[in-house]
Protein backbone atom coordinates (compact mmCIF):
# COMPACT_ATOMS: atom_id res chain seq x y z
CA UNK A 1 0.00 0.00 0.00
CA UNK A 2 1.54 3.57 -0.68
CA UNK A 3 -0.15 6.36 0.98
CA UNK A 4 1.43 9.84 0.50
CA UNK A 5 2.30 11.49 3.26
CA UNK A 6 1.86 15.76 3.59
CA UNK A 7 5.82 16.44 4.29
CA UNK A 8 7.43 20.28 3.69
CA UNK A 9 7.01 21.21 0.28
CA UNK A 10 7.26 17.94 -1.72
CA UNK A 11 5.63 15.27 0.34
CA UNK A 12 6.70 11.77 1.42
CA UNK A 13 5.57 8.92 -0.24
CA UNK A 14 5.26 5.76 2.53
CA UNK A 15 4.84 1.87 1.23
CA UNK A 16 3.87 -0.49 3.43
CA UNK A 17 2.65 -4.14 2.90
CA UNK A 18 -0.72 -4.58 1.99
CA UNK A 19 -1.44 -7.63 4.72
CA UNK A 20 -0.77 -5.43 7.50
CA UNK A 21 -3.85 -3.60 9.74
CA UNK A 22 -3.57 -0.59 8.41
CA UNK A 23 -6.25 2.21 9.02
CA UNK A 24 -6.14 5.33 7.10
CA UNK A 25 -7.74 8.58 8.79
CA UNK A 26 -8.10 11.67 6.46
CA UNK A 27 -10.72 14.19 6.70
CA UNK A 28 -13.69 14.36 4.49
CA UNK A 29 -12.51 16.43 1.48
CA UNK A 30 -14.43 19.31 1.16
CA UNK A 31 -13.82 20.91 -2.42
CA UNK A 32 -13.01 24.35 -3.17
CA UNK A 33 -14.84 27.57 -3.67
CA UNK A 34 -15.41 27.79 -7.21
CA UNK A 35 -14.27 31.71 -6.86
CA UNK A 36 -12.96 32.49 -3.74
CA UNK A 37 -12.18 35.74 -4.42
CA UNK A 38 -15.49 36.51 -4.91
CA UNK A 39 -16.83 34.90 -2.01
CA UNK A 40 -14.62 36.81 -0.13
CA UNK A 41 -16.32 39.93 -1.02
CA UNK A 42 -19.81 38.49 -0.76
CA UNK A 43 -18.97 38.04 2.90
CA UNK A 44 -17.69 41.32 3.42
CA UNK A 45 -20.34 42.61 1.76
CA UNK A 46 -23.01 40.51 3.80
CA UNK A 47 -21.71 39.37 7.11
CA UNK A 48 -22.76 37.16 10.15
CA UNK A 49 -23.85 39.56 13.22
CA UNK A 50 -21.89 42.70 11.62
CA UNK A 51 -22.76 45.34 9.37
CA UNK A 52 -20.98 45.52 6.34
CA UNK A 53 -17.11 46.12 6.83
CA UNK A 54 -17.27 49.65 5.12
CA UNK A 55 -20.03 50.87 7.13
CA UNK A 56 -17.85 50.21 10.23
CA UNK A 57 -14.93 52.65 8.62
CA UNK A 58 -15.42 56.46 8.85
CA UNK A 59 -13.30 58.84 6.95
CA UNK A 60 -9.94 60.06 9.08
CA UNK A 61 -10.64 56.61 11.04
CA UNK A 62 -7.18 54.61 11.84
CA UNK A 63 -7.74 50.69 10.77
CA UNK A 64 -5.36 48.10 12.26
CA UNK A 65 -5.42 44.74 10.01
CA UNK A 66 -4.11 41.91 11.71
CA UNK A 67 -2.73 38.68 9.75
CA UNK A 68 -0.88 35.97 10.72
CA UNK A 69 3.03 34.75 10.33
CA UNK A 70 5.03 32.25 8.02
CA UNK A 71 3.66 29.18 10.15
CA UNK A 72 0.35 29.53 8.91
CA UNK A 73 -0.68 28.66 5.36
CA UNK A 74 -3.24 31.82 5.43
CA UNK A 75 -4.18 32.84 1.82
CA UNK A 76 -2.94 36.32 2.90
CA UNK A 77 -3.34 38.00 -0.69
CA UNK A 78 -6.68 36.78 -0.88
CA UNK A 79 -8.29 38.42 2.26
CA UNK A 80 -5.83 41.73 2.54
CA UNK A 81 -5.98 42.17 -1.07
CA UNK A 82 -10.06 42.24 -0.42
CA UNK A 83 -9.79 44.33 2.88
CA UNK A 84 -7.55 46.93 1.61
CA UNK A 85 -10.16 47.36 -1.50
CA UNK A 86 -12.75 48.46 0.96
CA UNK A 87 -10.72 50.91 3.03
CA UNK A 88 -8.90 52.57 -0.13
CA UNK A 89 -12.53 53.57 -0.52
CA UNK A 90 -13.12 55.75 2.57
CA UNK A 91 -11.22 58.92 2.24
CA UNK A 92 -8.42 59.67 4.97
CA UNK A 93 -8.30 56.10 6.28
CA UNK A 94 -4.53 55.50 7.82
CA UNK A 95 -4.10 51.76 7.12
CA UNK A 96 -1.05 49.32 9.28
CA UNK A 97 -1.09 45.83 8.62
CA UNK A 98 0.02 44.07 11.91
CA UNK A 99 2.17 40.80 11.48
CA UNK A 100 0.56 38.49 14.40
CA UNK A 101 3.64 36.70 15.76
CA UNK A 102 2.56 35.96 19.11
CA UNK A 103 5.70 34.34 20.51
CA UNK A 104 7.51 32.89 17.24
CA UNK A 105 10.25 35.10 15.30
CA UNK A 106 10.37 38.37 13.10
CA UNK A 107 9.33 36.99 9.72
CA UNK A 108 11.97 37.91 7.12
CA UNK A 109 11.84 40.84 4.52
CA UNK A 110 11.70 37.22 1.77
CA UNK A 111 9.11 35.78 3.87
CA UNK A 112 6.77 38.54 4.41
CA UNK A 113 7.06 39.25 0.65
CA UNK A 114 6.28 35.43 -0.46
CA UNK A 115 3.33 35.62 2.23
CA UNK A 116 1.58 38.93 1.29
CA UNK A 117 2.94 39.61 -2.15
CA UNK A 118 5.25 42.28 -3.52
CA UNK A 119 2.38 44.87 -4.52
CA UNK A 120 1.07 44.82 -0.67
CA UNK A 121 4.61 44.95 1.20
CA UNK A 122 5.69 47.70 -0.53
CA UNK A 123 2.28 50.26 -0.04
CA UNK A 124 1.82 49.42 3.05
CA UNK A 125 3.14 49.84 6.19
CA UNK A 126 3.80 46.38 8.20
CA UNK A 127 4.35 46.09 12.41
CA UNK A 128 5.58 43.17 13.18
CA UNK A 129 4.44 42.50 16.83
CA UNK A 130 7.01 41.64 19.74
CA UNK A 131 5.72 40.16 22.65
CA UNK A 132 9.25 40.34 24.26
CA UNK A 133 9.24 44.16 24.30
CA UNK A 134 6.94 45.60 26.69
CA UNK A 135 8.05 49.13 25.49
CA UNK A 136 5.67 48.14 22.61
CA UNK A 137 2.52 47.27 24.91
CA UNK A 138 -0.25 48.96 26.94
CA UNK A 139 -2.14 46.97 29.73
CA UNK A 140 -5.80 46.80 28.77
CA UNK A 141 -7.13 45.07 32.06
CA UNK A 142 -7.12 41.65 34.11
CA UNK A 143 -8.68 38.45 33.23
CA UNK A 144 -11.14 36.52 34.92
CA UNK A 145 -8.39 34.12 35.33
CA UNK A 146 -6.65 37.08 37.14
CA UNK A 147 -4.18 37.79 33.88
CA UNK A 148 -2.86 41.01 33.08
CA UNK A 149 -3.47 41.63 29.65
CA UNK A 150 -1.17 43.53 27.21
CA UNK A 151 -1.34 44.20 24.12
CA UNK A 152 0.31 45.97 21.26
CA UNK A 153 -0.05 49.58 21.65
CA UNK A 154 0.04 50.20 18.30
CA UNK A 155 -2.73 48.13 17.43
CA UNK A 156 -4.79 49.91 20.44
CA UNK A 157 -4.77 53.29 19.04
CA UNK A 158 -6.56 51.76 16.13
CA UNK A 159 -10.33 52.30 16.01
CA UNK A 160 -11.09 49.10 14.00
CA UNK A 161 -9.16 45.71 14.03
CA UNK A 162 -9.69 43.51 11.12
CA UNK A 163 -8.59 40.06 12.51
CA UNK A 164 -7.77 37.85 9.33
CA UNK A 165 -6.61 34.28 9.00
CA UNK A 166 -7.66 30.40 8.80
CA UNK A 167 -9.57 28.09 11.30
CA UNK A 168 -8.39 24.65 11.48
CA UNK A 169 -8.34 22.35 14.90
CA UNK A 170 -6.01 23.78 17.32
CA UNK A 171 -3.97 21.25 20.03
CA UNK A 172 -5.34 23.20 22.84
CA UNK A 173 -7.30 26.29 22.00
CA UNK A 174 -9.87 23.97 20.31
CA UNK A 175 -9.78 25.79 16.97
CA UNK A 176 -7.72 28.40 15.54
CA UNK A 177 -8.48 31.76 13.46
CA UNK A 178 -11.11 34.07 15.63
CA UNK A 179 -9.78 35.87 18.93
CA UNK A 180 -6.13 34.00 18.41
CA UNK A 181 -5.29 36.34 16.38
CA UNK A 182 -4.83 39.02 19.31
CA UNK A 183 -3.58 36.48 22.07
CA UNK A 184 -1.47 35.47 21.34
CA UNK A 185 -1.20 37.04 18.00
CA UNK A 186 -0.51 40.96 19.35
CA UNK A 187 -0.09 39.93 22.87
CA UNK A 188 2.79 40.48 25.01
CA UNK A 189 4.73 37.74 26.73
CA UNK A 190 2.92 38.36 30.09
CA UNK A 191 -0.11 37.69 28.39
CA UNK A 192 0.70 34.57 26.72
CA UNK A 193 2.59 32.92 29.69
CA UNK A 194 -0.46 33.66 31.81
CA UNK A 195 -2.69 32.08 29.13
CA UNK A 196 -0.54 28.86 28.52
CA UNK A 197 0.60 28.42 32.00
CA UNK A 198 0.88 24.91 33.70
CA UNK A 199 -2.86 24.85 35.08
CA UNK A 200 -4.49 25.87 31.84
CA UNK A 201 -2.32 23.34 29.24
CA UNK A 202 -3.13 20.45 31.70
CA UNK A 203 -7.05 21.10 31.97
CA UNK A 204 -9.04 18.02 30.25
CA UNK A 205 -10.63 20.25 27.83
CA UNK A 206 -7.85 22.20 26.54
CA UNK A 207 -7.74 19.73 23.83
CA UNK A 208 -8.72 19.78 20.20
CA UNK A 209 -12.26 20.41 18.52
CA UNK A 210 -13.32 22.38 22.65
CA UNK A 211 -14.26 25.54 22.77
CA UNK A 212 -16.64 25.89 25.78
CA UNK A 213 -15.58 24.86 29.25
CA UNK A 214 -12.08 25.31 27.57
CA UNK A 215 -10.40 28.20 29.82
CA UNK A 216 -7.86 28.61 27.28
CA UNK A 217 -10.08 29.67 24.67
CA UNK A 218 -12.27 31.38 26.96
CA UNK A 219 -9.15 33.64 28.12
CA UNK A 220 -8.31 33.91 24.40
CA UNK A 221 -12.28 35.29 23.36
CA UNK A 222 -11.84 37.31 26.74
CA UNK A 223 -8.43 39.13 26.07
CA UNK A 224 -9.91 39.71 22.22
CA UNK A 225 -13.01 41.37 23.87
CA UNK A 226 -10.43 43.62 25.75
CA UNK A 227 -9.26 44.84 22.54
CA UNK A 228 -12.18 47.38 21.14
CA UNK A 229 -14.04 47.37 17.78
CA UNK A 230 -13.33 44.27 16.04
CA UNK A 231 -13.97 42.80 12.88
CA UNK A 232 -13.43 39.01 11.49
CA UNK A 233 -12.43 37.38 8.38
CA UNK A 234 -11.45 33.68 8.48
CA UNK A 235 -11.50 31.07 5.55
CA UNK A 236 -11.27 26.94 6.22
CA UNK A 237 -9.19 24.85 3.45
CA UNK A 238 -8.65 21.74 2.46
CA UNK A 239 -5.67 19.98 2.08
CA UNK A 240 -4.84 21.75 -0.86
CA UNK A 241 -4.69 24.57 1.13
CA UNK A 242 -7.61 25.70 -1.05
CA UNK A 243 -10.82 27.96 0.36
CA UNK A 244 -13.24 25.91 1.10
CA UNK A 245 -15.56 28.71 3.56
CA UNK A 246 -15.63 31.96 4.35
CA UNK A 247 -16.40 33.39 7.85
CA UNK A 248 -16.54 37.15 8.36
CA UNK A 249 -18.43 39.70 10.68
CA UNK A 250 -19.28 39.63 14.42
CA UNK A 251 -16.06 37.83 16.17
CA UNK A 252 -18.43 34.98 18.23
CA UNK A 253 -21.32 33.93 15.70
CA UNK A 254 -18.47 34.44 12.50
CA UNK A 255 -16.08 32.34 14.19
CA UNK A 256 -18.22 29.83 15.92
CA UNK A 257 -19.65 29.48 11.83
CA UNK A 258 -16.48 28.57 10.48
CA UNK A 259 -15.49 26.13 13.82
CA UNK A 260 -18.79 24.22 13.22
CA UNK A 261 -17.76 23.93 9.51
CA UNK A 262 -14.32 22.63 10.31
CA UNK A 263 -15.54 20.13 12.68
CA UNK A 264 -17.64 18.26 10.42
CA UNK A 265 -15.10 17.33 7.95
CA UNK A 266 -12.14 17.29 10.50
CA UNK A 267 -13.18 15.23 13.44
CA UNK A 268 -12.83 11.23 12.27
CA UNK A 269 -13.97 8.60 14.66
CA UNK A 270 -12.09 5.03 14.67
CA UNK A 271 -13.49 2.21 16.49
CA UNK A 272 -10.55 1.40 18.92
CA UNK A 273 -6.75 2.89 19.47
CA UNK A 274 -4.26 1.92 17.89
CA UNK A 275 -0.85 0.01 18.74
CA UNK A 276 1.07 2.44 16.09
CA UNK A 277 0.01 5.46 14.58
CA UNK A 278 1.73 7.29 11.39
CA UNK A 279 1.43 10.99 11.64
CA UNK A 280 2.65 14.23 10.22
CA UNK A 281 2.16 17.80 10.43
CA UNK A 282 0.39 18.39 7.83
CA UNK A 283 3.09 19.57 5.25
CA UNK A 284 4.73 23.34 5.04
CA UNK A 285 4.59 25.40 6.48
CA UNK A 286 2.65 23.61 9.42
CA UNK A 287 5.83 21.50 9.73
CA UNK A 288 8.05 24.23 9.43
CA UNK A 289 9.93 23.33 13.19
CA UNK A 290 9.89 20.47 15.91
CA UNK A 291 7.56 23.13 18.23
CA UNK A 292 4.81 23.47 15.67
CA UNK A 293 5.07 19.74 14.93
CA UNK A 294 4.10 19.04 18.64
CA UNK A 295 0.49 19.51 17.03
CA UNK A 296 0.68 16.35 14.77
CA UNK A 297 2.14 14.18 17.78
CA UNK A 298 -1.14 15.83 19.66
CA UNK A 299 -3.58 14.49 17.01
CA UNK A 300 -1.86 11.33 17.04
CA UNK A 301 -2.37 10.84 20.94
CA UNK A 302 -6.04 10.86 20.48
CA UNK A 303 -6.25 7.32 19.15
CA UNK A 304 -3.05 5.63 20.27
CA UNK A 305 -2.87 3.08 22.83
CA UNK A 306 -1.28 3.48 26.14
CA UNK A 307 2.24 1.66 25.43
CA UNK A 308 2.12 1.96 22.20
CA UNK A 309 3.78 4.29 19.16
CA UNK A 310 3.52 7.57 17.33
CA UNK A 311 5.86 8.17 14.34
CA UNK A 312 5.82 11.59 13.18
CA UNK A 313 6.63 13.00 9.57
CA UNK A 314 7.77 16.67 9.57
CA UNK A 315 10.48 18.30 7.41
CA UNK A 316 11.37 20.79 10.19
CA UNK A 317 13.52 23.52 7.58
CA UNK A 318 13.62 25.79 10.92
CA UNK A 319 15.64 22.68 13.12
CA UNK A 320 14.09 23.02 16.43
CA UNK A 321 14.21 26.25 16.27
CA UNK A 322 16.63 27.76 17.80
CA UNK A 323 14.84 30.83 18.68
CA UNK A 324 12.35 30.20 21.88
CA UNK A 325 13.25 28.04 24.72
CA UNK A 326 11.41 24.90 23.63
CA UNK A 327 14.69 23.23 22.90
CA UNK A 328 16.42 24.51 25.94
CA UNK A 329 13.74 23.13 28.28
CA UNK A 330 13.54 20.05 26.92
CA UNK A 331 17.51 19.88 26.62
CA UNK A 332 17.64 20.42 30.24
CA UNK A 333 15.75 17.02 30.99
CA UNK A 334 16.79 13.64 31.11
CA UNK A 335 13.69 11.92 30.61
CA UNK A 336 9.87 13.21 29.55
CA UNK A 337 9.09 12.17 33.09
CA UNK A 338 11.71 14.38 34.57
CA UNK A 339 9.94 17.32 31.98
CA UNK A 340 6.43 16.80 32.97
CA UNK A 341 7.52 17.36 36.36
CA UNK A 342 9.76 20.18 36.36
CA UNK A 343 7.08 22.34 34.29
CA UNK A 344 4.18 21.09 36.80
CA UNK A 345 6.43 22.34 39.50
CA UNK A 346 4.81 25.23 41.65
CA UNK A 347 6.18 28.21 40.22
CA UNK A 348 7.74 27.57 36.97
CA UNK A 349 6.96 29.47 34.08
CA UNK A 350 8.73 30.15 30.82
CA UNK A 351 8.47 30.95 27.43
CA UNK A 352 6.71 27.61 25.25
CA UNK A 353 6.99 25.32 28.15
CA UNK A 354 3.13 24.58 26.84
CA UNK A 355 5.01 22.95 23.93
CA UNK A 356 7.12 20.66 25.99
CA UNK A 357 4.36 20.57 28.61
CA UNK A 358 2.23 18.61 26.09
CA UNK A 359 4.92 16.62 24.49
CA UNK A 360 5.56 15.20 28.03
CA UNK A 361 1.65 14.43 28.56
CA UNK A 362 2.27 12.32 25.23
CA UNK A 363 5.09 10.48 26.11
CA UNK A 364 3.62 9.31 29.11
CA UNK A 365 1.61 7.30 26.85
CA UNK A 366 3.39 6.32 23.73
CA UNK A 367 6.92 6.23 22.31
CA UNK A 368 7.39 9.24 19.89
CA UNK A 369 9.78 8.50 16.93
CA UNK A 370 10.80 11.29 14.32
CA UNK A 371 11.44 11.63 10.90
CA UNK A 372 12.66 14.48 9.41
CA UNK A 373 15.32 16.12 6.88
CA UNK A 374 15.93 19.02 8.71
CA UNK A 375 16.97 17.23 12.54
CA UNK A 376 19.80 15.39 12.86
CA UNK A 377 19.27 12.47 15.38
CA UNK A 378 21.23 13.95 17.79
CA UNK A 379 19.36 16.90 17.92
CA UNK A 380 16.23 14.90 18.13
CA UNK A 381 17.41 12.21 20.82
CA UNK A 382 18.10 16.06 22.73
CA UNK A 383 14.65 16.79 22.57
CA UNK A 384 13.84 13.54 24.14
CA UNK A 385 12.67 11.44 21.04
CA UNK A 386 13.29 8.73 18.94
CA UNK A 387 14.97 8.96 15.44
CA UNK A 388 13.74 7.49 12.23
CA UNK A 389 15.30 7.78 9.20
CA UNK A 390 13.11 5.66 7.48
CA UNK A 391 9.54 4.75 8.12
CA UNK A 392 9.10 1.76 6.69
CA UNK A 393 12.12 -0.17 8.60
CA UNK A 394 10.69 2.00 11.64
CA UNK A 395 7.34 0.23 11.36
CA UNK A 396 9.36 -2.89 10.80
CA UNK A 397 10.80 -2.64 14.26
CA UNK A 398 7.81 -2.31 15.81
CA UNK A 399 5.94 -4.98 14.49
CA UNK A 400 8.28 -6.95 15.72
CA UNK A 401 8.13 -5.69 19.64
CA UNK A 402 3.96 -5.51 19.04
CA UNK A 403 3.44 -8.98 16.45
CA UNK A 404 2.34 -8.94 13.07
CA UNK A 405 -0.85 -7.91 13.97
CA UNK A 406 -0.71 -4.79 15.37
CA UNK A 407 -2.90 -2.52 14.34
CA UNK A 408 -1.89 0.84 12.48
CA UNK A 409 -2.99 4.43 11.89
CA UNK A 410 -1.40 6.22 9.15
CA UNK A 411 -3.05 9.96 9.21
CA UNK A 412 -1.55 11.54 6.10
CA UNK A 413 -2.48 14.78 6.45
CA UNK A 414 -1.78 15.15 10.58
CA UNK A 415 -3.68 17.97 12.73
CA UNK A 416 -5.93 18.93 9.77
CA UNK A 417 -7.86 15.34 10.77
CA UNK A 418 -8.44 14.88 14.54
CA UNK A 419 -9.57 11.44 15.12
CA UNK A 420 -11.21 10.19 18.37
CA UNK A 421 -12.31 7.06 19.78
CA UNK A 422 -16.26 6.31 18.83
Amino acid sequence: MRIDLAYGKTGLPLELDDPLHITVVRPAFVPALPDPAAAVRAALREPLGSPPLRELVRPGSRVGVVFSDITRPAPHPLLLSAVLEILDAVPDVEIVLFNALGTHRPNTEAELRGMIGDAIFERRRIVQNDTFDPSTQVRVGVTAKGHETWLNAELMRCDLKVLTGFIEPHLFAGFSGGGKAIMPGMAGQRTVLGNHDAGMIGHPNAIWGVTQGNPIWEEVREVAGQAGRLFLLNVTLNRDKAVTGVFAGDLDRAHAAGCAFVKRSAMVAVPRPFDIVVTTNSGYPLDINLYQSVKGMRAADQVVRSGGAIIIATRCSDGIPEHGLYGKILRESGSPQELLAKICAPGFLEQDQWQAHIQALIQQKADVYVRSDGLSDDQIRAALLHPCRRIEDTVGELLVKYGRDASICVMPEGPQTIPYIA
